[in-house]
């Protein structure tokens, strides 16, 4: 029996509550695709709700997600993840989340009692289900997986840092122009004159980045619909019925590298600092290594000066990483204030911390209101220094001083325009008017258009102002048909080019005519991606062989036969549908963890899609893998959740996902919704009571659900 210590909303202690009784207190709703609808009486048995129902929608990804948070990868997969584990000791994650969950206000701690508990009920009453490492889940580790995230698999890898040994196995880095989608809309461009709001994180559709769709209720006045990741207490991106928020990945300036002098041989741990040496401080850590014969202890010797970690070197010396609000412990607070938020003063003070460090935090709400903060835990610097580069860590001068707060960050609030978008795009450009301007703001503030593959206007950011300036007003309709364009803004932009300067008669043999025929049926193409398009085919082949090619007459037609006899070899015709080359599968079999894809077979099951990739420009975005054969391509990172959100008197939303809500491939809910998310269709996401009840499939307390 686990035992469960709740709060109110006041944080006054109530009795010591067993996880049956708890159980009791909660009702989860699953409707027709398996999403759950999770009404508790209170905050604590909401959240124990919904961690019971992550767990049996994908326990083993849950469990894997916090393998990987504590720094065990190994332990579970073997030796390709030791980098990975080492950086994460080095880190003292585990030290720093047991911290942070001592440190918590008691009714946020009694949230994360709240999922551990959930989660280990789950196990008490699936006695078939087993860890494969761990032995329960602690309270904890919601929070090392939040540290993992974001200081593990980001701020730690920053660029400015150079090529670490922990950067060297950065397989999972993001290729260029993939990332995120927001979008909102004024009454003035809203034909029902409320304001609208479009969500759509770009993700990995496979491994820890993956999302779960869920709504939770609870009587002491929490509500809130959108996504989480597998070990996340609550959905922490998305509405309630007065306002919701999307977050797109920004890169402003947070992380500085420390370059320290470690120069008394002597005394091998003192550095310089100013007129004196500091001790740094010395931790030998073990990693257990699954092997052949069990697991094998290897060793490793970590360093932290006043900076933070050593985690590499620049130019022969030891380098210290120093991050954003290391010794902070708030991100799970600013995320539940955030979405208790119900008009954007409150919004506002939820953000004040800014203790979610990073991400453009876009809203809309019931008040008509329309704002956008380019929202980032910016410490303030000394000019004097080049901060695009590690600094010298013995210069006290180097040290940073405080942080900017959230009324010094670049922000807009109701435009002129009536609309903003970021696809993680520059401030500076978020309309057609009005914008923030550049000269207000520290130069190494922003980093978009400054930082190789981060353009201030990319491709998608491109595609979303066609498609938000080309109409005067959306219906909620045409607001969620927009949310799935495939209009290609990098063919608008240099197909008319390319063709006037192609020169077919340039090209001999068999394939000249083919050349000829193509010129002539991308003349007639309107740009827009289908998945009966010849064109687009031919178009998104050509436009990946010019990438190492220069725009001339010659360079173009030899590409574009070449587009087209690979085509031609691999579909026996090249005269093929975009949809025969471009795919949507959830594979079934193990990817290499932490960051691979699973392989994708080209005879097994998948739907196509028309789907743009991300440098060639298009609202609906795909980022796909060959499979096994070299043929097709499948999907592996693009639109996950996707919701579209309307503030009217009554709140009206509509969501998908990728795949679907479970990760059984013997579930209904498996894929259930990748035919509504190939068409580009959406499921109505319900929210009232009265209307999860009239659309759920089935309905019970932890414990006594009835398997599939």
């Amino acid at each position: 029996m686990f035992l469960l210590l709740t709060f109110s909303t006041t944080g006054r202690a109530q009795p010591f509550l067993s996880a049956e009784q708890i159980a009791q207190q909660v009702t989860i709703y699953r409707d027709h695709y398996g999403t759950p609808h999770v009404f508790g009486k209170s905050d604590a048995s909401t959240v124990f709700g919904f961690a019971y129902a992550q767990a049996e929608d994908n326990f083993p990804q849950l469990e894997e997600d916090f393998v990987l948070a504590i720094g065990r990868g190994a332990e579970m997969r073997g030796p390709d993840l030791i980098n990975e584990d080492l950086l994460n000791r080095t880190l003292a994650i585990e030290e720093h989340a047991k911290d942070d969950y001592d440190k918590l206000d008691s009714h946020i701690r009694s949230l994360c009692d709240a999922y551990a508990a959930g989660v280990n009920y789950f196990l008490v009453q699936h006695p078939r289900v087993h860890l494969r490492l761990l032995k329960k889940i602690e309270p904890w580790y919601p929070l090392a997986f939040i540290r993992y995230n974001y200081y593990q698999n980001g701020f730690a890898r920053d660029p400015k840092l150079g090529k670490t040994a922990f950067q060297a196995d950065l397989s999972h880095a993001t290729p260029e122009h993939n990332g995120s989608n927001g979008w909102v809309i004024s009454p003035s461009r809203s034909a029902s004159g409320h304001a609208m709001l479009f969500i759509d994180p770009h993700l990995p559709f496979f491994g820890p980045g993956q999302v779960y769709e869920g709504h939770i209720h609870s009587d002491e006045g929490w509500e809130f619909s959108g996504y989480a990741r597998f070990g996340f207490p609550f959905p922490y991106v998305g509405h309630n019925t007065a306002l919701g928020w999307m977050s797109t990945d920004n890169v402003a300036d947070m992380v500085d590298g420390y370059v320290e002098q470690f120069d008394d041989p002597r005394r091998p741990l003192l550095y310089r600092y100013g007129h004196e040496h500091r001790l740094a401080i010395s931790k030998r850590i073990t990693i257990q290594v699954k092997s052949a014969n069990g697991t094998e202890a290897r060793t490793f010797d970590t360093l932290w000066t006043i900076h933070g970690p050593i985690i590499g070197s620049y130019e022969g010396h030891p380098l210290a990483v120093r991050l954003p609000m290391y010794e902070s412990h708030g991100w799970l607070q600013e995320w539940y204030e955030m979405t208790k938020a119900r008009n954007l003063k409150q919004l506002m003070v939820a953000l004040e911390p800014r203790q979610m460090l990073f991400g453009n935090v876009m809203s809309a709400d019931s008040d008509g209101h329309i704002f956008y903060v380019y929202n980032a835990a910016v410490p303030k610097r000394d000019p004097r220094y080049d901060w695009s580069k590690p600094v010298d860590g013995s210069d006290p001068g180097t040290d940073w001083k405080e942080y900017y707060p959230l009324s010094a960050l670049p922000q807009l609030t109701d435009p002129v325009t009536g609309w903003m978008q970021n696809c993680n795009t520059s401030p500076f450009l978020l309309t057609s008017a009005g914008n923030p301007e550049p000269e207000n703001y520290p130069k190494y503030m922003v980093r978009e258009g400054v930082l190789p593959g981060w353009d201030a206007q990319n491709p998608r950011g491109r595609a979303s102002e066609r498609v938000l300036t080309t109409r005067s007003k959306f219906t909620f309709d045409e607001w969620a048909e927009a949310a799935f364009d495939t209009h290609v803004i990098t063919a608008d932009e240099t197909l008319p080019k390319w063709l006037a300067m192609v020169n077919p008669e340039l090209i001999t043999g068999e394939s000249a005519s083919w050349v000829r025929e193509a010129v002539s049926l991308l003349r007639g193409w309107d740009h827009v991606s289908r998945v009966e398009s010849v064109p687009m085919a031919i178009y998104t082949t050509w436009h990946e062989a010019m990438r190492a090619r220069t725009e001339t007459p010659k360079d173009l037609a030899e590409t574009l036969q070449q587009a087209l006899v690979e085509l031609a070899r691999k579909f026996g015709n090249w005269r093929t549908p975009y949809g025969e080359l471009n795919r949507l599968a959830r594979s079934t079999r193990p990817a290499t963890p932490p960051f691979g894809n699973p392989p994708f077979d080209d005879s097994e099951r998948s739907e196509a899609i028309g789907a743009v990739r991300g440098d060639e420009g298009a609202v609906f975005t795909l980022s796909t893998v060959p499979g096994t054969q070299g043929r097709r391509r499948y999907g592996v990172h693009g639109d996950t959740y996707v919701s579209v959100v309307e503030f009217g008197p009554k709140m009206r939303a509509r969501s998908v996902m990728t795949f679907g809500e479970n990760g059984d491939p013997g579930s209904r809910h498996f894929d259930d919704q990748e035919a509504l998310y190939t068409k580009g269709q959406f499921k109505d996401s319900w929210f009232t009571l009265g209307e999860v009840k009239a659309n759920a499939e089935n309905f019970y307390h932890p414990g006594e659900e009835k398997t599939e």
